[in-house]
C-alpha cells in the first residue's frame, strides 16, 4: 500500500536536512542550487530504500574525487586517494543519515533499508518515468553533489540508481 506523500512539498525539508547533516557531521557549508547532472565517469551513488506504507528511494551522488574528500571530512584520520571501502562506506552513511532525517517526515511505519553503494558508473542515476521523483544539488568547498527522493509509485516499478551497457542495478 502506498500513500501520499508530497515530495515537491518536502524539498525545503530536504535541503534542511542535508544542510544539517553536512554541517553537523562534516564541518562543511552546503548551498542547494540548480546545477545540471555531472556526466563524470567515476561517479559515486549511494541509496537507501522507504519501504511501508510509502515506498521509494534516496540517492546521494557525487564524483570519486569529492567522495574521499567527503571521507576525509568525515574521518579526519583518513586521507583516501581513490574510492575504497572506506569511501563507499562514509558515503553509504551520509545517505543513511539524510534518510534516517527524512523518514521522520513521513507517514508512520515506513522502513529504511542499509545502505547500497556503486562506483564507475557514467550514468548513474535514472529515474522511471512513473516515478514521481525530485533532485536537487547542492555545491560546497569541495565541489557539487546531487540528492534525489525517488517514490515508487506501483508496486511493479523499479527504481534504476546506476546503469552501464550491460548492467543495471535497481531498488526493488
Amino acid at each position: 500500500m502506498s500513500v501520499d506523500f508530497e515530495m515537491d512539498a518536502c524539498q525545503a525539508d530536504i535541503a534542511r536536512i542535508v544542510e544539517d547533516v553536512f554541517r553537523t557531521m562534516l564541518n562543511l557549508e552546503v548551498v542547494p542550487g540548480k546545477t545540471t547532472r555531472c556526466s563524470e565517469p567515476d561517479f559515486v551513488t549511494a541509496s537507501v530504500r522507504f519501504n511501508g506504507e510509502w515506498s521509494g528511494a534516496l540517492l546521494v551522488q557525487c564524483s570519486g574525487s569529492q567522495a574521499c574528500a567527503l571521507t576525509t571530512c568525515l574521518m579526519p584520520d583518513l586521507i583516501p586517494s581513490r574510492v575504497d571501502d572506506d569511501v563507499r562506506d562514509s558515503i553509504g552513511e551520509l545517505a543513511n543519515m539524510v534518510g534516517g532525517n527524512l523518514k521522520s517526515l513521513m507517514p508512520p511505519g515506513v522502513a529504511l533499508s542499509l545502505p547500497s553503494v556503486v562506483e564507475g558508473v557514467a550514468n548513474c542515476h535514472e529515474v522511471a518515468e512513473t516515478n514521481a521523483a525530485t533532485t536537487i544539488s547542492f555545491s560546497s568547498d569541495l565541489g557539487v553533489f546531487w540528492v534525489t527522493l525517488a517514490q515508487r509509485t506501483d508496486a511493479n516499478d523499479q527504481i534504476v540508481i546506476a546503469e552501464t551497457a550491460s548492467h543495471r542495478q535497481f531498488v526493488q
